[in-house]
């Protein structure tokens, strides 16, 4: 993955378990799907980041079976991580039009 923003991945990692609960792997292949190579997450960055994401409260976790039939933890957003989600992508947005005025202001 590309140098990020600090928070960017949890930011990440939230809004695709917005959609539906995942394992790690389908979490990564679905951030890689969408955001293409620079979106690449290694197991190195995404489970700490899901162990910190649960540490807070803002997703929890479950084992079931996997589509393999093998077990797999799955991640689910909580009510306070859907909180967070939104505060955060607000966040965002406001950055990147910030962002955009600079890079794109006509001296």
């Amino acid at each position: 993955m590309n140098s990020l923003m600090q928070g960017t991945l949890d930011s990440l990692i939230l809004r695709t378990l917005a959609r539906e609960p995942r394992h790690g792997y389908a979490i990564a292949r679905y951030l890689e799907q969408v955001g293409g190579d620079e979106l690449s997450v290694g197991e190195g960055s995404l489970y700490p980041a899901l162990y910190r994401l649960e540490g807070k409260g803002w997703i929890e976790s479950e084992w079931r079976p996997s589509e393999l039939g093998r077990r797999a933890k799955v991640y689910r957003l909580t009510p306070e991580g859907r909180e967070r989600l939104e505060t955060e992508t607000a966040r965002w947005k406001a950055f990147a039009e910030a962002v955009g005025r600079v890079l794109f202001a006509e001296d």
